[in-house]
């Protein structure tokens, strides 16, 4: 043994490490999408739950990751903390999925052997093959994700021969033999062993592996093999506890105590219970045996199921001990205080769950503006105090979402990297400076209709026709822009621009006529101010509703991304046919209308009452 077997060592570990998180993340992409939906609506009951729980962390490589997920999904409401019982006890059986697939090490196939494809020498380039033929020679949707789902398996299991090949040169020297004797003879190094070696690795299948890697020397024993898992029982559900604290509401942190909990009794359990076979002479012939790789994974697997089995009928007094450990938040104050509840850090590992908890907040914010918007046409109309409170209200909660939403976008940046969840990113930003806007410009206007109130500012039946029109053609830029943004069709992001340009042609006009009325003496100078600034609040909504929609079709257009100004340059030369189709019907229908608004005869002049 020399420095070089440590380097070959360490460096079989590193590529074991970064091949297994490689894995883990694609598959947490390309399913975690529906991993919110399908957690929802499968734990009715601890035994689904605990099926589930065992799927998931099978699927993504990963209890922390399952763990950390239903904490979030328990903090945003889609989950009670009673529902996370079931799905934390499968994610510990789940992870042990793991060591059944490094168990291939075993397998020790002769020369034209049909077993000697499963063998790791085997798999692992054959697997690289494959992510490398996905990734440059498919172009589909989640050719990138499947890609470097195979290169991480190949890489795994490359590190661990290269783990493998490097503790042969220490069993050489007679160190593993030493160090797993001492380990033997001191339980308690065992167990701080695994439990440290798993905190700093933040994995437990990674350490378990580490150990099978280990056993291919053959020397070591069942007496410290199963102390050493215990103990990476603890050190891996210490690193989850701490995530799943970090910026989370009460409930979100028992899950990370009940997890630790959980384990802490599951240790307990199978010390007492090989203690007990032990002294009563069950397993002498077990005791001293030299472990391989696959019994290591039986091991810890058996372990697992059983403990499963005993401790799930005590979830309840598991839950009661975690209640009285962390008490309950204060009530949170403010309309939408538990809406951003969703808005959790410890999804920032999971962008794709990240970005659903923004577009359900930045739905209620589009929702609430909208809403703001038909209100403030109303009061214009007929001035009612309680409305324009209740605006101002609402546009002070949709500042309070902006703020929320913005902040967790600017911390969830670094954790984003694929392309889909960038474009994703950049659309949200946007989104939310927008959505923002359309709250402001719906608040100018009511404090246009409480000039006009207060002021007994006179407008003419005409005039308030004409706002009549713009709002009819605002609602219907807005359910387009609803469509685009919350249904994602993009047909209807389509439609906006052509509708926003009407907009701002019938506002010109409306300004021309305006001006017409004041010349002839059918509307008051301070009547024309306030007019006049309806239509600039109205124009900014249809521009307002216009970056939308762009900001949706970038989304999937990489075209309109790099260069928007280029894109409604191009549309409004005239370049577009289905933007100049849209155009024109929407300009006849809309010209129409106005056509005969002015052929109404002038009416007298009525204060808004």
């Amino acid at each position: 043994m020399n420095v070089f077997s440590v380097i070959s060592l360490l460096g079989g570990l590193a590529m074991f490490l970064y091949g297994m998180k490689l894995m883990g993340n694609n598959l947490k992409e390309s399913s975690s999408g529906t991993l919110k939906i399908v957690i929802g609506k499968m734990t009715d009951n601890t035994v689904k739950a605990l099926f589930l729980g065992v799927i998931i962390t099978a699927m993504i490589q990963s209890s922390t990751a399952t763990i950390v997920i239903t904490s979030g999904l328990v903090a945003a409401g889609v989950l009670s903390f009673d529902q996370s019982f079931g799905i934390i006890v499968g994610a510990n059986i789940g992870t042990t999925v793991t060591g059944q697939i490094i168990r291939l090490m075993d397998i020790n196939a002769e020369s034209g052997s049909f077993l000697q494809f499963f063998q790791p020498s085997t798999l692992a380039p054959l697997a690289l093959i494959i992510g490398i033929i996905l990734i440059m020679g498919f172009k589909f949707k989640r050719a990138d994700n499947f890609g470097n789902i195979a290169i991480g398996f190949g890489i795994l299991f490359t590190g661990l021969m290269n783990m493998t090949s490097a503790v042969s040169a220490f069993a050489e020297s007679g160190i593993i033999d030493v160090l797993f004797e001492n380990m033997g003879n001191n339980p308690f190094l065992s167990y701080f062993t695994g439990a440290l070696i798993s905190f700093v690795l933040q994995s437990s299948s990674a350490t378990i592996g580490m150990l099978q890697a280990f056993s291919q020397a053959g020397t070591i024993p069942f007496k410290v093999v199963y102390v050493v898992i215990v103990g990476v029982y603890l050190g891996d559900c210490l690193t989850t506890g701490i995530v799943c604290a970090i910026g989370a509401k009460a409930d979100s942190k028992r899950v990370g105590l009940l997890n630790i909990i959980y384990n802490l009794f599951k240790t307990v359990l199978v010390l007492v219970v090989v203690t007990l076979l032990k002294n009563f002479g069950v397993i002498d012939g077990l005791w001293d045996m030299t472990m391989r790789s696959g019994s290591i994974a039986d091991a810890n697997t058996i372990f697992n199921a059983v403990c499963a089995l005993l401790l799930l009928p005590a979830g309840g007094i598991l839950k009661k001990v975690t209640r009285k450990l962390i008490k309950d938040d204060k009530v949170a104050s403010g309309k939408y205080a538990d809406k951003v509840s969703a808005l959790n850090p410890v999804f920032f590992r999971t962008p794709a769950i990240a970005f659903g908890g923004c577009y359900d907040v930045l739905t209620i914010m589009f929702d609430a503006a909208t809403a703001n918007i038909k209100k403030a046409f109303d009061v214009i109309y007929r001035y009612d105090e309680k409305t324009i409170e209740e605006i101002h209200e609402e546009e002070e909660n949709i500042d309070y979402l902006t703020d929320c939403v913005d902040k967790y976008l600017i911390q969830l940046a670094p954790y984003v990297s694929e392309d889909l969840h960038l474009r994703i990113l950049k659309q949200y930003h946007k989104l939310v400076s927008e959505f923002e806007h359309l709250g402001d410009y719906a608040d100018k206007m009511a404090d246009s209709a409480t000039t006009i109130h207060e002021e007994g500012i006179v407008l003419s039946k005409t005039a308030l026709n004409e706002i009549g029109l713009t709002r009819t053609l605002v609602e219907e830029i807005i359910t387009y822009s609803s469509k685009a943004f919350e249904k994602r069709n993009i047909s209807a992001a389509y439609h906006i621009e052509p509708s926003v340009d009407v907009l701002h042609d019938i506002v010109a006009t409306l300004h021309d006529n305006h001006l017409v009325r004041l010349r002839e003496g059918l509307c008051t100078v301070r009547g024309g101010v306030v007019f006049s600034d309806i239509l600039t609040n109205v124009e900014r909504i249809g521009k307002t509703c216009s970056n939308i929609g762009i900001a949706t079709i970038a989304r999937v257009s990489t075209e309109v991304e790099n260069s928007k100004h280029s894109y409604t340059a191009s549309i409004h030369q005239g370049k577009n046919e289905e933007y100049n189709m849209e155009y024109e019907r929407t300009h006849e229908v809309y010209y129409g209308r106005l056509a005969a608004i002015d052929k109404e005869e002038p009416a007298a002049e009525v204060k808004d009452v």
